[in-house]
């Protein structure tokens, strides 16, 4: 091979590397800087140090947290294990409670990611699914919870070849769910190389105990998914394409392209009212400073609301925004009777009032 030619190659190479890393920078809005909207009435839930990554409420106002989560590439404050804890959002003290962990669970590699409750209709009971991830690895745990009891019974643990990567879950039955992959490949190094060349191989699974398979894919880093309150869509966050993703649930729990709608942000976790449907998203608002985690420059936090999404025009509005000094790297913002309760990957919550 000649001088000249290898020359070639290898500026090929570098203006192909230098391209997907502009790239990059732009899927991760790298340059964004936030202007701060308050919340009248914002206050730290006590005892949420650690990440409040997921939160998800019950209908009777009952919300369920989890906290803890050791995430690579983003920083970690503790060495404990990762937990679950409930809070009363009827109760002004808005005290939270963490659950104790019952049944044959190792609770020492426990490191809990998105979750989602589910009732059965039969008889009322509830149960929580935790995305789990022990060593980095990635299965789905099942609870029943038990209130009076403060407790979550560990029930089954699931893993499956295509639930390699889950970030979120949605639950739709007892042992049935729709779960996000954030990731293609499971080696680290390739895991690097399909962000920076910003490959949307990631998808959607479903599981259920008669069948596990792929239902949708296309996604850059998919991340938050929930379900619409009349059970008919799934909305799934495409983190780094800056989009919520609607899809109509068929036959065979397969999905169906509905839209997209941009929402100017990264968007992670999506809690949906139980009454209105509006989409509530926790934010990131610049990957770079999250993954950066400088303490002198902070990631800030962003709440998305989505009025009417299923409209031509949806109404897309930021509910909320901090430059850091606050609440560092939103994942997730749930409504309940005028409060708005914000957690973040590894900081703290808080419970604020919605205007």
């Amino acid at each position: 091979m000649g001088k000249a030619l290898i020359t070639i190659i290898v500026a090929a190479i570098a203006i192909f590397v230098g391209e997907r890393a502009i790239n990059f920078r732009h899927s991760m809005l790298a340059t964004r800087e936030l202007t701060r909207k308050d919340l009248p009435n914002c206050r730290p839930l006590q005892g949420i140090d650690y990440g409040a990554e997921d939160i998800t409420i019950l209908k009777d106002g009952l919300a369920f947290i989890s906290t803890g989560l050791k995430y690579p590439g983003a920083p970690s404050y503790s060495d404990d294990p990762g937990k679950i804890y409930t809070v009363d959002l009827l109760d002004p003290d808005l005290n939270p409670v963490e659950l104790r962990i019952d049944g044959e669970f190792d609770r020492s590699s426990f490191n809990p990611h998105g979750i989602s409750v589910y009732t059965d209709k039969k008889d009322g009971s509830i149960y929580l699914f935790v995305v789990n991830h022990p060593e980095y690895k990635s299965q789905i745990e099942i609870f029943k919870f038990h209130e009076q009891e403060n407790a979550i019974v560990h029930k089954k643990t699931i893993k499956h070849d295509l639930l390699h990567s889950v970030n979120d879950i949605v639950a739709v039955g007892t042992e049935s769910f729709y779960a996000t992959n954030d990731h293609y490949f499971s080696n680290d190094m390739l895991k690097h190389a399909e962000l920076l060349l910003t490959l949307p191989w990631c998808n959607v699974v479903h599981y259920s105990p008669e069948e596990v398979k792929v239902v949708a894919k296309g996604f850059h880093f998919a991340n938050g998914i929930n379900i619409s309150p009349d059970k008919r869509h799934i909305y799934v966050s495409d983190f780094f394409n800056h989009k919520i993703v609607v899809m109509e649930i068929g036959e065979s729990s397969t999905l169906t392209h509905v839209k997209e709608v941009g929402v100017g942000c990264l968007p992670d976790n999506i809690e949906v009212d139980y009454e209105t449907g509006d989409l509530w998203l926790g934010c990131q608002p610049n990957g770079a400073k999250l993954f950066a985690s400088d303490p002198k420059d902070p990631p800030g936090s962003e709440v998305i609301r989505i009025q009417n999404i299923h409209s031509e025009k949806p109404a897309v509005t930021q509910v909320y925004a901090d430059d850091g000094r606050v609440i560092i790297g939103s994942s997730v913002a749930a409504p309940y009777g005028g409060k708005l309760l914000i957690g973040s990957v590894y900081h703290k919550a808080l419970c604020c009032d919605q205007k």
